[in-house]
Order: C-alpha cells, then structure tokens, then sequence
C-alpha cells in the first residue's frame, strides 16, 4: 500500500503504537521486531484491543481485512513520520548533544507551552524508532514541535534529522559518551555535528551557545541564534548553585529546581529559545521555577535527616565529573559519594573510570563507594575509599551503615539501576 493511502487511514485518528500494551484504541499498530520478539506476532491482539488497523511485514499474519502487508514495518514507520512531518506546518525544534538533552528538552517544552501548544518528545523516545513516533503524535492542532534526538554511532543524527526536516536545530555539548561506537572525543564531535550540517543545507537556523567555543567554531556561516554572559547577544547571568541553579535575566531573578551549575547552560538555552518565539519574561521565570526533574534527573530527596542528591539516569565522563565537581563545592558538611559503572566507553573505560576515581578522592568527601566491575578493578588510594563489583555486595555492607545530616551524590550510568540504594536510605 502506497505511504499516501496509509497516511490517510492515519489521519483518522493522528495515533500509532508499537506495543500491545500501550493505548490502542483507533490508533494503527506497526509491527516492529526486536532481537527477542517478533511484532507480527501481536498483530492481532492489538486489533482485538481496539486498533483500527495494523501494519505487518510477514504474509502468514495477514488475517485480517485490517491488517497492511508492506516490506518493512520500520521503514514504513519511518516514512510515514516524514510524509507527515512533510504536510504539517508546525515549527520543529531539533536538539541533542552528550549530556543535558532531556532536560533541555523538558526545559524548552515547559517555556514554550506558556504561549504555545507545544509537543515535545516523551521521555528519552530519541532514537529511530522514538523520532518517528513523536512526529506522528504531533497534530496540526499543536504549534511546536520539540524533537530530541539521541545516538551512539555516525549517521544516526542524519538520519534522524531526514526524518524529522527541523526548522531549529540546538546541540547542548559535545562529552566523551558512547566512545565504543563514536571511536573518539572528535568521533562525538563528528556525529553530533550531522545536524549542523543537515540545518545548514536546508538553510535553517540553529541556536548557540557562545560561551562554547566548539558550538561556535562548528556554526560558523550558519544562521544561528547566540546566548551567553557576554552583552550583544541574548545574556543570561549565571548567579550561582547552592544546590539550586539561579539565573539572570532581562533585570529578573529566576530560581531553578536544578541542581549544578551543569545545569546553567541547560536552562540558557530554553530562556534564550521561549525569549526568542515571545514568551514574556515572566512567564519564562513562572516556566523555569516551575519545572521539577523526576526519573532520577538531578532529583534531591530529602529522607531522615540525609539529602540525597538522585542523578542516577545515566552518566559519562563529563557528566560524572561535573556532578562531583558541584557536590564538592556544596556547603554541606558531611558529603558521600555512590558512583556506579559508567558504559560504552570501550578501550578507555578503564582510564576513564581511573580518572573519575582520583578525581573524588581530592575533593575531600567523607566517604566514596565505587560500584561495579569496572570502578572495583581499579587501584584508588584513600581511607575511605570502598569498592565492590556487585550492587548486591555493596548494599551487604551499606545497609549495616548509619549515617545523619549527610549529602549523598548517587550517579551512574542506566544500566547500574543505582536508584535501588533509596530503599537503603
């Protein structure tokens, strides 16, 4: 079936979904695999649940008059997000970079729903599959689109950047993640930059931080829009972090919810963005003070008596050092770090992770727990240095523990699941 008459059938409703167990009724269901499941299987399930139609590309499912055989359930997905993208007149924001993207994200979504109807992607739905299914969930009832868009190889970028045709591009910075399949710092750089290229070739605009200087070597010739510190461009005043990021701007005072001074560009760049499309100021500072992180993003708990600073989504070198460099300069008087393995950094992991280490030990804390293969392998000289290989062998020795009126930093990459020490504070 041509992408035109599935198009039509989609207009129907403006929803699709990829799992059974996801909403289905009047939306069209596609048939995606997985190393381990096959989508076609639950093609008919999905029906029984209520879909209008299903997309499927194996011949022995089709047994029903409700069900589209194409060659390739993905690629029709693909291709009907950007036939869609294609016939929508709604503004969209692109945005990745190594840390900082949900946020931002999250950030930008929060400003510009002060004035707009925006939509912007889903938890970290940022891949090949999670592009399309944003574009698709936006409707010609929204005014904005903001687009997160994630990868761990070259190329990804590109092609999501084909997918989704933004208007807008930003990139938050360049970090040493995913090394394993970027090959290098510059590998990172390379990839990232796949939007540049695509936003200069379409002749479309992008939005830079200034006080950058990669960001700004990379945008040269481009038509971009610049915030920072410096006057001339759209400045935001960095006032400080203990723990919560306070900003400047436009003479007013904005209190974040976000911990880190990692966390200042981040904030910048929604400013900066909400300032540019007309969101008044103070709607800007209602946005911005408004938004508190949740899914284990820079969250602080605060639990018998101990404050518990939750950054355990993920985590890479940059990441990692930041968010030590900001618990070491925190007021507080007792300070624990728990640091998780962090993944894909391939022939580097173990320098990296070294690097991580050292870096704790000269901040002082009163104690540092290194968890994971990786962290417990290494050779890390301090008193109160503890490393363990397993989470369960940590928390074997961490719940015999009592601590009170102490900051713990909890951070590692997704696959530690190192949220579980909450039950053991």
């Amino acid at each position: 079936m041509r992408i035109e008459k599935i198009y039509a059938l989609y207009k129907e409703s403006y929803k699709v979904f990829k799992d059974t167990r996801d909403e289905a009724k009047d939306a069209i269901y596609f048939s995606l695999k997985g190393a381990n499941f096959n989508g076609n299987a639950y093609a008919m399930e999905a029906l029984k649940k209520g879909a209008s139609y299903a997309v499927i590309d194996e011949k022995q499912y089709k047994v029903d008059d409700r069900m589209i055989l194409v060659e390739d359930a993905l690629t029709c997905l693909q291709d009907l997000a950007r036939y869609h993208r294609q016939q929508l007149k709604v503004p969209i924001i692109a945005l990745t970079g190594s840390n900082g993207k949900t946020t931002t994200k999250e950030l930008i979504h929060v400003v510009l729903d002060k004035k707009f109807n925006c939509y912007a992607t889903k938890g970290n739905f940022n891949n090949h599959i999670g592009v399309p299914l944003t574009l698709l969930s936006i409707t010609p009832d929204h005014d904005f689109g903001v687009i997160e868009m994630g990868a761990n190889h070259q190329h990804e970028i590109e092609a999501l950047c084909n997918i989704a045709l933004p208007d807008f591009g930003y990139i938050t910075n360049f970090g040493r993640v995913h090394l394993e399949g970027f090959g290098s710092f510059e590998g990172v750089i390379k990839g990232k930059t796949e939007m540049y290229r695509h936003l200069k070739k379409q002749g479309k605009k992008v939005f830079v931080n200034q006080d950058d200087p990669i960001q700004m070597e990379r945008t040269e010739g481009m038509e971009r829009i610049v915030f920072g510190s410096s006057d001339g461009v759209c400045k935001i005043a960095f006032l400080g972090a203990d723990p919560f990021v306070n900003i400047s701007f436009q003479g007013m005072e904005i209190k974040s919810r976000l911990i880190g001074n990692y966390n200042f560009s981040n904030i910048a760049a929604a400013v900066c963005i909400g300032s540019y499309f007309g969101v008044e100021t103070d709607k800007i500072k209602i946005a911005i003070e408004g938004y508190i992180p949740e899914n284990n993003r820079s969250q602080i708990i605060h639990h018998a008596g101990n404050k518990i600073i939750l950054d355990a989504y993920n985590a890479n070198p940059n990441s990692m050092e930041a968010a030590l460099n900001n618990l070491g300069t925190l007021s507080d008087k007792k300070k624990v770090a728990v640091l998780g393995d962090m993944f894909e950094l391939g022939v580097d992991s173990r320098e990296e992770h070294q690097n991580i280490a050292d870096q704790a030990v000269k901040l002082g804390l009163d104690r540092i727990y290194l968890i994971g293969e990786t962290f417990a392998d290494l050779s890390v000289e301090g008193a109160e240095v503890y490393q363990f290989n397993s989470f369960d062998a940590f928390t074997d020795h961490f719940k015999h523990q009592s601590f009170s009126k102490t900051t713990f930093l909890v951070k590692a990459s997704r696959g530690m699941a190192l949220e579980r020490i909450l039950e053991y504070l």
